[in-house]
């Protein structure tokens, strides 16, 4: 009988023996690989196109128009659907995988919440203001922060802008046009450089004087009636970036006031809102706008008082 000892032995020597004689298979090590093919498969389908890679680069997600996306699996009538989605910017037909969204439509959320977020936080880059032929003053608010939490603070013009204005602007203007961040960097550089020139064109071509155009940073809407006091202008034009949404971050608003002066009720204000690309077009908006100060200023009212 072995002995515990000898039984060890033995084991090991047959352990040795095995290896000797295995033969040793190289392992390639390959690096990892990241496919931009236009082509992909999932287990159990057919190679088919990916839809989110064209000529080998991913497309930006939040550049898909989703009016123009089926994310339902066989709709029973895709046509329809498809016309109804044509009239209306909600999220139509995002399909679902199980109990959840798609990881597509996930992250088009997540996109257009950053979109809107940098709307909010970006200031309007200087260069384009050049471009535009406007100079800057801003508000009391110090900070973006500081315009957020104090909506007071964005209704009144600085020491120094209002030094400013008086020595550039033309004063006792018939109308006085003015362009604001607001809450929406981004609304200004999408229309401002079209609406404008069409307002401005429409008021001369009613043969209205107009003011020194320029931009408030860190402005509210009552940031206008500020500037209408110190300039003594019969009518105040802000054209001024609205609140983005997840449906759009481009979104501006102009707000014409008759004898805009601080104190002033909100409901004196006639609002042309959703001036954008898929709202009413910048320059189509510049032109309607004017059309409406011209009758506000025929009419000496504008608001409620107004009877269009």
């Amino acid at each position: 009988m072995l002995s515990e000892r000898e039984l060890k032995d033995v084991i090991e020597k047959i352990i040795g023996e095995i290896k000797v004689n295995e033969p040793v298979t190289a392992v390639e090590e390959k690096a990892p690989v990241v496919s931009t093919s236009s082509v992909y498969i999932e287990s159990g389908e057919e190679p088919r196109e990916n839809p989110h890679i064209v000529n080998g680069e991913v497309r930006d997600i939040g550049q898909i128009n989703i009016k123009d996306q089926m994310l339902v699996d066989n709709p029973e009538d895709r046509e329809e659907y498809m016309k109804l989605k044509q009239k209306t910017s909600a999220r139509l037909g995002i399909g679902r995988a199980g109990t959840r969204m798609r990881t597509e439509v996930l992250l088009r959320l997540r996109a257009d919440h950053a979109a809107a977020q940098d709307a909010v936080f970006n200031d309007v880059p200087t260069e384009f203001l050049d471009e535009l032929g406007l100079f800057e003053v801003t508000t009391e608010c110090e900070s973006r922060d500081q315009y957020i939490t104090r909506p007071d603070l964005g209704r009144r013009i600085s020491e120094e802008g209002i030094k400013t204005i008086e020595e550039k602007c033309k004063k006792n203007p018939t109308v006085q046009i003015l362009l604001s961040d607001g809450l929406s960097s981004t609304a200004v550089e999408a229309n401002a450089k079209n609406i404008i020139p069409a307002l401005l064109n429409g008021l001369k071509g009613y043969g209205i004087d107009t003011g020194t155009p320029f931009f408030i940073k860190y402005g509210r809407v009552g940031a206008g009636d500020h500037v209408g006091e110190i300039l003594n202008a019969d009518v105040v034009c802000i054209l001024i970036g609205e609140r983005p949404g997840l449906t759009t971050a481009e979104s501006m608003s102009a707000y014409i006031t008759y004898k805009a002066r601080p104190g002033i009720s909100e409901a004196k204000r006639t609002v042309v809102s959703n001036i954008h690309k898929d709202g009413t077009p910048s320059s189509e908006a510049g032109a309607h706008v004017a059309t409406l100060i011209k009758k506000v200023i025929d009419a000496k009212a504008s608001g409620q008082d107004l009877k269009l």
